[in-house]
């Protein structure tokens, strides 16, 4: 008896008809970074535990509620990766590239998070980040951010930035505690989430959603308002750069990060084109990351997309998926045809014109139908006759026009179509 096996819940199939947003996604991508100078790193989908636990912060919800942890034979305990950047400065450091200088890195690939799932937000989930060491200057903040917004407008997404500074280790300690305080004071108005993290992590309490949390966040003290001299020195020449990039901006007091290690610029890009306000990318700059990790004190900055929000957003703007289709459909007439429309395919291809056959031949309206099926631009029949002339009709699937064409020309004809 045969049984069907499901895939995994919240690890969804990306069928064929919708690949081609990925690929435009990815191809933007490495357009637009390769521009401002970052190049493509590659890191393994599966890391030590140890590296988020330090990195990310053992108090998160990635590391002690979501990542899927096991135990490899003869190994360590293993995670798969719940973001990027981690993995990405633990190959920065393990390969010396901070002997190099300053260094721009950009990622694209799968992450696992074990949430509920819900539209826009799954267990395999797919990001589209970089990362910049070695550059403790406000300039590189403003650029990234720049570059980022310019990604946006080259697929047409119309979000919003907004940007705040979450301070450092000189100044963030004694605003944390004077944070924990406050929401100790009002911890019955807080829902329970928000009072767990009162105590772990604070700062993620001003970013809490729930309705009934927000008379309390906010009275609750700016952390704006509690930044050293070089926190705010810093702030203000982001805003000065992102100012003189001509990238528009709004100052989001309650605006953190969600791991432990980031410091000074926080930032995130929105869109309601899902309906309410909802996280596109976020970013913002990890100075004391790659020291936590073992490597020589480097300032870093980076960011992460969500792939499946972004193409949620680009569906609801009724942006077309990009198709790759084939040029011309070869359709055999008769046996001779069969066999001639091979030999022509191979011709096609390698003059580089994309084209396609239905291998069981057949009837003529079963070819044509599979023709449509594939969206070709052409259609060519072929049989004996045709092949007797050294001539065929050329059909345009959208009009239906024929035209002659000597088979000799036909690879020329199709390129210069093109």
């Amino acid at each position: 008896m045969s049984v069907k096996i499901s895939g995994v819940k919240g690890m969804n199939d990306v069928l064929p008809a919708q690949v081609g947003r990925w690929h435009e996604l990815e191809a933007v991508a490495r357009e637009v970074f390769a521009l401002y100078g970052y190049r493509e790193v590659r890191t393994p989908v599966v890391e030590p535990h140890a590296l988020f636990a330090r990195g990310v912060g053992e108090a998160t919800d990635i590391v002690s509620k979501e990542m899927y942890v096991f135990e490899d034979k003869g190994e360590d305990r293993l995670a798969l990766r719940p973001e990027g950047t981690a993995g990405t400065v633990r190959a920065f450091i393990e390969h010396g590239a901070y002997v190099e200088g300053p260094q721009k890195w950009f990622y694209m690939g799968p992450m696992f998070r074990r949430e509920r799932p819900q539209k826009g937000r799954y267990r395999q989930f797919h990001q589209i980040g970089c990362e910049a060491f070695g550059v403790a200057e406000p300039a590189i903040d403003a650029e990234q951010i720049a570059m980022l917004d310019d990604y946006l407008s080259r697929l047409g997404v119309k979000a919003t930035l907004k940007l705040n500074s979450v301070g450092d280790p000189a100044c963030r300690p004694a605003y944390l505690d004077l944070l924990r305080g406050y929401l100790s004071a009002h911890a019955a108005a807080l829902c329970g989430d928000c009072r767990e993290r009162t105590q772990k992590n604070p700062l993620r309490v001003l970013d809490c959603k729930v309705p009934t949390c927000q008379p309390v966040l906010e009275r609750a003290p700016r952390l704006a308002e509690h930044l050293c001299q070089g926190c705010r020195d810093h702030f203000e020449a982001v805003q000065a750069g992102l100012g003189a990039l001509g990238v528009a901006f709004t100052v989001e007091p309650r605006l953190v990060r969600g791991l432990d290690y980031y410091v000074r610029t926080a930032y995130e890009f929105t869109s309601d084109a899902l309906g309410a306000q909802s996280a596109v990318a976020g970013g913002g700059r990890y100075d004391g990351l790659v020291e936590t990790l073992g490597g020589p004190p480097t300032p870093g900055i980076g960011f992460a997309l969500g792939a499946e929000r972004l193409t949620l957003i680009l569906e609801a703007m009724g942006r077309p998926v990009p198709a790759a289709r084939p040029e011309v459909f070869l359709i055999s007439a008769d046996a001779p045809g069969a066999v001639a429309v091979l030999g022509l395919a191979a011709t096609l291809r390698r003059a580089g014109v994309a084209c396609d056959l239905d291998a069981r031949g057949g009837k003529f309206a079963r070819q044509i139908r599979q023709a449509e099926r594939v969206g070709a631009r052409f259609a060519l029949v072929l049989g004996g006759q045709e092949l007797a002339a050294g001539e065929a009709k050329l059909r345009d699937m959208a009009t239906r026009a024929e035209t002659p064409v000597k088979l000799a020309d036909l690879a020329a004809v199709l390129s210069k179509g093109r």
